[in-house]
């Protein structure tokens, strides 16, 4: 039997799945979409509640950050005595920053979060594309 084998006696060994549940970023899933109107974040937040997290745009507008915290499960004197054998559940802070394009509407954000999930909603404007101007060329007369 191989020295992973042994260690890992009662679960299939995979680093990268162990590095997810140990990594608050990575166990922290987002999906954005974007439609006509806006771009859309949607955050898994298991076990969490509106007031654990926080939603912020910085970086002067440019940045959509998701931040919060899974804290350990209470001591109390209900489950003083209780005792682990394996625990999977990520805990810790966690913080997610996504990059807005220049079509965002920073100053117009919208989240709202539903059973552990969390929407954020970031309108989009229209943006002004630049104008042509076209430059005449002149000919220049030389001497011949």
């Amino acid at each position: 039997m191989s020295l992973i084998s042994q260690l890992c006696v009662d679960e299939i060994f995979d680093p990268f799945l162990s590095m997810i549940n140990k990594c608050p970023v990575l166990n922290t899933p987002t999906d954005w979409k974007e439609t006509p109107d806006a771009h859309i974040f949607v955050s898994d937040l298991p076990g969490l509640k509106k007031e654990e997290v926080t939603v912020e745009v910085v970086d002067e507008g440019k940045v959509l950050q998701i931040s919060g915290d899974r804290k350990n499960e209470e001591i109390s004197e209900d489950n003083k005595n209780d005792k682990w054998h394996h625990v999977e559940r990520c805990r810790g802070k966690f913080r997610r920053r996504f990059r807005l394009p220049g079509n965002a509407k920073s100053g117009e954000v919208k989240a709202s979060m539903e059973n552990g999930v969390l929407v954020v909603t970031v309108p989009k404007q229209e943006v002004k594309k630049p104008e042509k101007k076209v430059i005449e060329i002149e000919e220049i007369k030389g001497s011949e």
